[in-house]
């Protein structure tokens, strides 16, 4: 008797371990709950938004491909959406209203509600040649390039040209 009770108690414990999740990686990709990023994106495309998707970085095509077509044609219907992007360090996303107004968001950093920039998209929307949906135009990141323009105190400006002999 006490053999069978153990060997049940071993199997009931063995079950309940199964349930972890796979881990994340660029064929598995687990999006971040809801944050600040997410909350203000739905802020800006109101509560009958579309959520076409919260990607990390490296992610599939086809599933970039997807999620892209998703709030291209939302915009296109003028229907709300949003949609998001994990990068290392930072998440991004951009949200359209049933106006057809569009709006992009960023955050820095592991506190997202800290490092929050937000504001009206200074372009249309376009993807990206990394396969992600965005507002801006090629090269320009505007105010929400962030600190790209700031040099910390003594590092030496990258893009100088070095001096002349």
């Amino acid at each position: 008797m006490k053999i069978v009770s153990l060997i049940l108690i071993v199997a009931c414990c063995c079950l309940c371990a199964c349930n972890k999740s796979a881990p994340v990686s660029a064929s598995n990709p687990q999006p971040k709950p809801s944050d600040a990023v997410q909350q203000k994106l739905r802020d800006f495309a109101g509560p009958t938004a579309t959520g076409c998707g919260r990607l990390n970085a490296g992610v599939p095509s086809d599933q970039a491909k997807a999620t892209a077509d998703c709030a291209l044609k939302a915009h296109q219907e003028k229907r709300p959406f949003y949609v998001a992007y994990d990068m290392p360090g930072m998440a991004v996303g951009v949200s359209g209203n049933a106006e057809g107004k569009l709006f992009s968001v960023q955050s820095q950093g592991e506190d997202s509600a800290a490092a929050l920039t937000s504001g009206a998209c200074p372009s249309e929307l376009r993807v990206a040649a990394s396969g992600r949906v965005t507002c801006f135009a090629p090269g320009d990141m505007g105010s929400m390039g962030g600190g790209h323009t700031a040099i910390p105190p003594g590092m030496p400006n990258p893009h100088a040209f070095p001096k002349s002999k």
